[in-house]
């Protein structure tokens, strides 16, 4: 495997790490204030992130490259109103596309079929990710002034389970 490409997939480990510490934070948020639906939201989320490391984790070693763990950022986050952490997991999840589709370019250059046919299923993720933090933005903006809505929304969130990447599911 070309060593950027190796270096970018080592970093993307730290990145889906991160994203699970900073959904923890907003669950933490969430739980704190009452709303245990969207709690369970992004633990559900965490739980996917951590997957997702794992994921690349796995490519790193099944193609004999060194897996390099580096420090996960701290999370520090205060927020105003239930809407503020749904606009930060949009904006969050559009950097994690960003910088899939950084490590899919990186593996183009260098003709790298393999790895460019592995982010397949990520890129498919990334659009299925951003389109939820999308709806979930809207429909706080739309609903979620109202208090009756919120529980609703709440609610439905609630019933969110976890789910096993099936890339991670396949491997078993």
């Amino acid at each position: 495997m070309d060593s950027r490409v190796a270096k970018l997939i080592n970093e993307q480990i730290n990145k889906e790490l991160y994203s699970a510490y900073l959904y923890m934070s907003f669950a933490n948020y969430y739980e704190e204030a009452g709303l245990k639906g969207f709690a369970n939201w992004y633990m559900t989320q965490v739980q996917e992130e951590r997957d997702h490391a794992l994921i690349f984790r796995n490519y790193l070693l099944d193609n004999d490259v060194r897996v390099e763990l580096g420090p996960i950022e701290g999370v520090e986050v205060a927020f105003d109103d239930p809407l503020a952490p749904l606009e930060a997991a949009l904006e969050h999840e559009e950097f994690i596309t960003a910088s899939i589709n950084q490590i899919y370019a990186a593996a183009d250059e260098v003709h790298d079929y393999r790895t460019m046919n592995f982010l397949k299923w990520f890129i498919d993720e990334q659009l299925e990710e951003e389109a939820n933090a999308r709806d979930m933005v809207s429909d706080m903006k739309l609903y979620g002034k109202d208090q009756g809505s919120l529980f609703a929304m709440d609610r439905e969130a609630a019933t969110r389970t976890y789910t096993k990447a099936s890339p991670l599911a396949a491997a078993e």
